[in-house]
């Protein structure tokens, strides 16, 4: 599903030059769980968020389901995103003025589909999170593990091919984590393929494969027993 080859990321501005990253290259195949760990600073949000295609890469190569898509332009890069890939992060990101069905049901606006079908996938999608009851309820409404909830409904309802998680227990207690790390296995054993970043070996644990990144580069894989 995923393949890099050399990628780097260089951040420039006008006195300062810094490596993100630094020819990283590997690889993720449909329905893996791939966890990302490293110190802060050492470019897995960076790398994330170009696998992610919310940016491009400096140099080198990325392939996406065949597609080699390292020079996408934005609305490329927007397409890609919004026909395969979820997104589940640390803060949650729910719009406040929306209730948790509508939160949830975003995507598929995007994606153009009718209300009908909006609604059937809402409806399930809620349903695999247990959080249904809460359908009506507004995210200042709800827990943050409630809230974590609603973002991975939101992140699966259009039934991506790849879902990224950037430390998405972050915010929640050991508890709640666990719950949403639970929930998060139990769409990779249904074939999701799943990438998270994350400083908790707890959560890593739960992967099939660890990719330790230090300045930019990897320097272990892991692979889980």
């Amino acid at each position: 599903m995923i393949n890099t080859v050399n990628l780097t990321k260089i951040f420039r501005t006008d006195e300062v030059e810094t490596t993100a990253l630094n020819n990283v290259s590997f690889g993720v195949k449909p329905g893996e769980f791939v966890a990302i760990m490293g110190p802060s600073g050492c470019g897995k949000s960076t790398l994330l968020n170009i696998l992610g295609l919310l940016d491009n890469p400096t140099s080198g190569e990325y392939h996406f389901n065949g597609t080699e898509v390292a020079r996408f332009n934005e609305r490329q890069r927007a397409r890609m995103r919004k026909e395969n890939i979820g997104f589940v992060f640390q803060n949650f990101n729910l719009i406040e003025e929306m209730n948790v069905f509508e939160n949830v049901e975003l995507p598929l606006i995007y994606l153009g589909m009718s209300a009908t079908e909006r609604r059937n996938r809402v409806d399930e999608a809620l349903e695999k999170m247990q959080i249904t009851h809460r359908r009506k309820h507004f995210p200042l409404q709800l827990s943050g593990g409630q809230q974590q909830r609603v973002a991975v409904a939101r992140a699966v309802v259009s039934s991506p091919r790849l879902i990224l998680a950037d430390e998405p227990t972050g915010n929640l207690d050991s508890a709640n984590g666990e719950e949403v790390m639970n929930l998060l296995e139990k769409l990779n054993q249904g074939g999701t393929t799943l990438i998270i970043v994350t400083h908790s070996q707890r959560d890593a644990g739960y992967a099939q494969r660890i990719i330790r990144l230090f300045d930019g580069q990897i320097v272990t894989e892991n692979i889980r027993a």
